[in-house]
């Protein structure tokens, strides 16, 4: 398993979106269609049989998974939209986010966490009567 691959000298990591530009036939004539989406999972350990599913929101709110070989001679182009700074090699959790939290987990960047120092303890002198 892996959260990133190297496609035509482009780094794409799960988390990023991208955009495909796919050409498939419709009776004689050749069309180009375009699928914007979120990179959620990659297949495959050689480059023949890898494959990489892709999640984009529709206009009426439904989620569309679009599963996309690699090695297909109908991608025309795959371009890298917006980063991401995930870690996870999978993320199916993005399913059940609105648009809002999706955004907070997956663009936004992460603020160090800074630890307060320890407070110094003042001793305390008891004297027994």
């Amino acid at each position: 398993m892996s959260n990133s691959i190297l496609y035509k000298d482009q780094l794409l990591a799960v988390g990023d979106m991208i955009d495909i530009t796919y050409l498939f036939k419709e009776d004689e004539k050749e069309r180009e269609q375009v699928f914007e989406g979120i990179l959620i999972k990659v297949n495959g350990d050689t480059p023949e049989n890898r494959m990489i599913t892709v999640r984009k929101i529709s206009r009426s709110g439904v989620g569309i998974e679009r599963i996309i070989p690699l090695a297909s001679p109908y991608i025309k182009s795959l371009k890298l939209v917006k980063k991401s700074n995930n870690a996870k090699a999978k993320i199916y959790f993005i399913r059940g986010l609105s648009d809002q939290q999706l955004r907070t987990k997956l663009y936004q960047a992460k603020k160090p966490v800074v630890k307060a120092a320890p407070k110094k303890r003042r001793k305390v002198n008891v004297s027994s009567k």
